[in-house]
């Protein structure tokens, strides 16, 4: 059995931020001096997070077919050949905490599905230079739901993910050659939608000139799944989000390499929500939405760690927007975004590091902290939302308090960069600490903020509520960091 070492480290307090809705400049700026000397650094997942391993194999599957454009034949694609072989040696395999492994042979190197459930302990692996491809008949990713799948709607829920992994112990790997290749699960989002001329992709996109919402499959749900792993494995072409995290404790991403266009809407890279002592690590993320989402949407989510990371047209690492439930103890260490993906394209919503929610999804974000982000071709520097959407609601207000960032440093930044540093009133003051920063443009908007600053090139001083503290002295060590931006590798 795979398991990950426990360490409990001690909670994490959180810092409680007061402010009357009349209060004086001179209360203010007790407030700001009390909020940097209450600053706590988050320390994320509570567990001791290693590398993970490939699992013995308990059943070996080969590849029938081939493919060098994600196409096969219609008889093919009516009804795809593996799913029964591959769902019969996932379930044959159920609790032994070994692989069902794919694997090409000789020219063939596709396996072609409809959707797939790993169970409790048990690993899908796939080997490197061998693919997974998703079905493109909407029909079979059908859920329960009166939505349709592959059609546009008020709501989202038509679809069932291509694959789902429902227990414990239990994964998604793929198996890295000398080469750096590594095994690949491909949505075949830029596809047409089976019976149809209209790509997923394109669906997304008059859903969203329509004010309305598509229908269509995320590629992997981790649902309940404790000890969960995703490692070394490419996640190409997204229909809509490449991988959800929810309501688990203890999920590792090592080693994930997900390319889908800048230009894909609501294709997000990773999003635990729900979910406790989460570990994104070593990983490479191009995509067309956020890069990283950490909800709280249906439950709270504690104890993340987002480090060693790099994004690529991206909407940024971000917190939110469902924060209603909580999220807190959120560390982000030694990460690269860049505002451009792999092929040039710009990011569609160019962010860097980001919190946003609004009052009817809002609540309390508490205990952040970003270490050492470089940051290179980003239009919005930092940006701290509670109005990211519009909502007629109060009923949950956000709250942002104890963010910190401890060095960051913006390069060749989009034309009219700027940050955004705003609480939603003077009853929910954003708490925002400063320290070596450096940005190459020092333009920001701000209100309701509480801000400190130690050796940093932005000093949020003026809007509505507004108060900085410059500080003597930083709350930790630390250093502007010296940045590279790695190109993304070959797949």
């Amino acid at each position: 059995m795979r398991a990950f070492t426990r360490t409990l480290r001690p909670a994490v307090p959180r810092l409680t931020i007061a402010a009357a809705a009349t209060a004086a400049a001179l209360v203010f700026g007790t407030l700001a001096a009390t909020t940097a000397q209450a600053a706590s650094v988050a320390t994320g997942d509570s567990r001791s997070v290693s590398q993970p391993a490939v699992p013995s194999v308990c059943q070996t599957l080969t590849a029938n077919l081939a493919t060098s454009n994600e196409q096969f034949s219609s008889s093919n694609e009516a009804s795809p050949p593996d799913t029964s072989r591959i769902q019969n040696a996932l379930n044959a395999c159920k609790g032994t905490n070994k692989a069902v492994e794919l694997t090409n042979s000789g020219g063939n190197n596709a396996f072609l599905s409809a959707p797939l459930t790993v169970p409790s302990g048990v690993y899908l692996v796939i080997n490197a230079g061998t693919t997974l491809y998703a079905t493109r008949v909407a029909s079979q990713y059908q859920s329960s739901s009166s939505d349709t799948c592959g059609a546009i709607s008020s709501s989202d829920n038509g679809c069932n993910p291509f694959i789902k992994v429902s227990g414990a112990n239990s994964g998604i790997e793929g198996i890295r050659n000398s080469s750096g290749s590594q095994g690949t699960i491909d949505g075949r989002g830029g596809q047409s939608i089976w019976g149809t001329s209209t790509t997923w992709w394109q669906l997304a996109t008059t859903a969203g000139n329509e004010n309305e919402k598509q229908n269509n499959p995320r590629l992997i749900v981790f649902s309940g799944a404790n000890n969960a792993t995703l490692y070394n494995i490419n996640l190409v072409n997204a229909a809509f989000f490449h991988v959800t995290y929810k309501s688990g404790n203890g999920f590792t991403a090592w080693g994930v390499r997900i390319k889908t266009p800048a230009t894909a809407r609501n294709t997000d890279g990773i999003d635990p929500d729900a979910s406790s002592n989460v570990t994104v690590e070593n990983s490479y993320i191009q995509d067309g939405d956020d890069g990283i989402a950490i909800k709280g949407g249906s439950g709270a989510t504690s104890n993340v760690t987002i480090v060693n990371d790099h994004f690529y047209g991206t909407h940024g690492i971000s917190i939110g927007s469902e924060t209603n439930d909580g999220v807190t103890n959120i560390l982000v260490k030694n990460n690269t975004v860049q505002g451009t993906d792999s092929s040039g394209n710009v990011s569609t919503l160019n962010s860097g590091l980001r919190i946003k929610s609004y009052p009817s999804k809002g609540g309390t974000v508490s205990t952040v902290t970003y270490i050492n982000t470089c940051e290179s071709g980003i239009a919005h520097l930092i940006e701290l939302n509670p109005r990211y959407s519009s909502s007629s609601s109060t009923s949950n207000i956000p709250e942002f308090t104890n963010i910190i960032v401890d060095g960051l440093k913006s390069q060749n930044s989009a034309s009219g960069a700027t940050s955004i540093i705003e609480g939603y009133n003077s009853s929910h003051i954003t708490g925002l600490t400063l320290q070596y920063v450096s940005l190459d443009s020092s333009s920001y908007t701000a209100q309701y903020a509480a801000v400190s600053t130690y050796s940093s090139s932005l000093n949020p001083s003026s809007g509505t509520g507004v108060t900085l503290t410059k500080l003597s002295s930083p709350v930790t060590s630390g250093s502007v960091p010296s940045c590279s931006f790695p190109s993304f590798p070959s797949l």
